[in-house]
């Protein structure tokens, strides 16, 4: 004990001399200034040596380290799903929904962000909840999955009607802008899954490729204040964006030179009296490459190709959003042409398409330190058409109504249970049959 005595003892010693060794420097130039043993211009010589060296230290205590420019931070969706009538009926989105399920987590993301230069930032989001591509069964959850990762690259300096920052470019695996609720994050999303119109065009919402968008500066504050006062945002994907991207959803390779082409134009406004709107409208086109089909049937007969497999994919959306403040509505449509299982089931060739959903919902401020806000909603969607990732792109229809409540005990604790009342086509397993059941559905959601 005596011996880390001296230790602590020394170790205090050194860096009060240190520190007197500064003071003294700087006095010993005005003593010798005041002795006459320097003349002046060597005082200000040595003054100035001295304020330069100061500043130096200055300057680098000040500089960030690449691990200060680092953000982590994440969210954990567990849920459990009670099925009371029909067992066999199925989601496109929630692979919780099945006979003999219980617990699961829907998604276990963290994302690592930060700004690298002025002009230049990076965002990383693994998914560790994910399934195994191509599986329904048992066995396959909780594998790692890559959601996003890309790069922002902004325009520093104004540039022709640009001003600072309002242009970036975006390079990478993102959102494709299309629609409003595919770019709404599901840590902030009300209802607990997309609606089928929409994320049929984009499975998982992401791909690889180059996309542009422009943001006014004051656009940017609306955008982020829509998120950060949980009036459930979409996040900025500018007031316009356009871009080029492979077409064959998240994770996937490309299997054409037909690269898909997307437009998205929003505009968020806050009218005299507080009340915040939103709409838009989207549209992409590009050729989907639908890869190898399966037989319905063992032993049945091949599923045929339109010009082997390379289909036309196109759509146009139109969005609308009154932000609960505290009655909120919101809705999205789109109609196009894609892949589609024909109606004789022999053949996938070009189909059309059409689906969403409308929504209305109810934003409680409470304010108590057990529970922020309580938000019910309803919410009724439908989808008619072809869903071009799964294996022979069968015709898929939908009619769905579900109503449920969010309840947000705080900023970083969320509880929402939802009942559906769902039909549906099962475009997992062949023969493609329509199901219809209820669905109940609770899920606790932290934030970290």
């Amino acid at each position: 004990m005596k011996k880390w005595g001296l230790v602590s003892v020394l170790c205090a010693i050194s860096f009060g001399v240190i520190f007197t060794a500064n003071v003294a420097q700087a006095n010993i130039e005005d003593l010798l200034y005041e002795k006459g043993q320097i003349t002046k211009e060597e005082w200000l010589k040595l003054k100035a040596e001295h304020e330069r060296e100061e500043a130096i230290v200055a300057e680098r205590a000040t500089i960030k380290k690449w691990f200060d420019k680092i953000s982590i931070r994440g969210y954990v969706q567990a849920r459990y799903t009670y099925l009371p009538g029909d067992k066999s009926i199925r989601s496109e989105y929630d692979n919780t929904i099945r006979d003999n399920t219980g617990f699961a987590f829907r998604r276990v993301r963290l994302v690592f962000s930060g700004d690298i230069t002025d002009w230049l930032s990076f965002y990383i989001q693994p998914d560790f909840a994910g399934a195994v591509p191509g599986t329904t069964g048992d066995g396959s959850n909780n594998f790692a999955q890559l959601r996003d990762a890309y790069a922002d690259v902004f325009m520093p300096i104004p540039f022709l009607f640009f001003e600072e920052k309002e242009l970036r470019l975006r390079v990478g695996q993102s959102k494709v802008p299309f629609g409003f609720e595919n770019l709404q994050s599901s840590q902030n999303r009300i209802a607990l899954d997309r609606a089928d119109g929409f994320n049929s065009a984009v499975q998982g919402e992401r791909d690889l490729g180059l996309f542009v968008y422009y943001t006014p500066k004051e656009t940017r504050k609306l955008f982020k204040k829509l998120v950060d006062s949980g009036l459930k945002g979409s996040g900025d994907y500018g007031v316009l964006g356009v871009g080029v991207y492979n077409g064959q959803t998240i994770n996937v390779n490309d299997r054409n030179d037909n690269k898909h082409v997307v437009l998205h134009a929003t505009y968020p406004m806050e009218l005299p009296y507080g009340q915040i709107i939103q709409f838009g409208v989207d549209a992409y086109r590009g050729t989907f490459n639908i890869g190898a089909t399966a037989p319905l049937t063992i032993g049945g007969p091949a599923i045929g190709r339109e010009n082997n497999g390379n289909i036309l994919d196109e759509r146009v959306g139109v969005h609308f959003i009154l932000y609960p403040q505290p009655i909120g509505f919101q809705a999205e449509w789109n109609w196009g042409n894609g892949p589609q299982l024909n109606a004789t089931r022999t053949r996938v060739e070009e189909g059309d398409i059409q689906g969403g959903y409308v929504q209305g919902m109810y934003k409680w401020d409470v304010n108590k330190p057990w529970l922020t806000s309580l938000i019910p909603y309803v919410r009724y969607q439908e989808y008619s058409g072809g869903k071009k990732h799964r294996t022979n792109s069968p015709f898929n229809v939908v009619r769905e109504w579900e109503v449920g409540m969010e309840w947000q005990i705080a900023k970083s604790l969320e509880f929402t249970i939802a009942y559906a009342r769902s039909r549906r086509t099962d475009t997992q397993t062949a023969p493609y049959n329509i199901r219809e059941g209820d669905i109940v559905r609770t899920q606790l959601q932290f934030n970290f």
